[in-house]
């Protein structure tokens, strides 16, 4: 028996597109959902009586409204991975004053959860509740190199799809290597002129359940930097781990 309510689904899913793609307009939210114009009308404006969204009369788009961030706020401090992981962010951002970031993955890509901005004026830009395809930057390939071997499979298999696939063979070569490593660099590849260095967090399982990262522009976070800023971040990764209840396997010391 399907127990869905198809107005309630719609609503929802008109919330989460305005929510994931600032500045639209109800023609192209109907267009986007394929619904039509005035059954996605009437949604936004029962929305609004809500204060889940808010219109914009001059631009005639929606965006969240401050119920949608009542919800936000008490959906982070139920959330055990984002209340454990807040806290130790922000002692890393004070301490060297640029972006951490904690992503999942959710399908096949990855979400932000959590944020913590640099002061500084240059910096790289996202929000709570970006979304980009698994695979994409260093928490991307973090999550998709410690990801559950079906997940990787699926994730290539739709690669190999596409008009111009990526050479898949150095691509696993390379999500081997991280996975190997416990660690992830990019340069340039989300943003121009932007690092970021990510490393995975575990749950009591020992599962890989969020990557964290640091991120900035390579004027501040040169190659000189990386192996510091990798340390104080595999430093916080551990933090988070432990009071999610992950226990680090000990090595065993070698005979001389």
């Amino acid at each position: 028996m399907n127990y869905i309510v198809d107005s309630v689904d719609s609503a929802l899913k008109l919330l989460s597109h305005v929510a994931e793609h600032l500045g639209l307009g109800v023609t192209e939210l109907a267009n986007r959902l394929g619904i039509n114009k005035s059954r996605a009308y009437r949604m936004l404006c029962t929305l609004e009586l809500h204060r889940f969204v808010v219109l914009d009369t001059r631009a005639s788009t929606y965006s969240l409204g401050p119920q949608a961030f009542v919800i936000g706020v008490a959906a982070a401090q139920q959330n055990t991975l984002v209340r454990s992981a807040q806290k130790h962010m922000l002692s890393l951002n004070q301490a060297i004053n640029e972006t951490v970031v904690l992503r999942v993955r959710e399908g096949l890509e990855t979400v932000c959860v959590a944020r913590c901005e640099t002061t500084h004026e240059m910096r790289t830009v996202g929000a709570v509740g970006n979304r980009r395809p698994l695979n994409s930057g260093a928490s991307g390939r973090i999550l998709l190199a410690f990801a559950p071997a079906a997940v990787r499979t699926e994730y290539l298999a739709r690669l190999k799809k596409l008009p111009q696939p990526p050479d898949l063979m150095k691509l696993v070569d390379e999500l081997d290597a991280i996975a190997r490593k416990g660690y992830a660099v990019s340069v340039g590849e989300v943003t121009a002129g932007a690092v970021a260095i990510s490393v995975p967090v575990h749950d009591v399982s020992g599962d890989t359940i969020a990557a964290v990262s640091i991120s900035g522009p390579e004027m501040r976070i040169s190659r000189i930097e990386i192996p510091d800023y990798l340390e104080r971040l595999q430093a916080c990764s551990r933090t988070i781990s432990a009071e999610l209840g992950y226990a680090a396997p000990q090595l065993t010391p070698q005979p001389a």
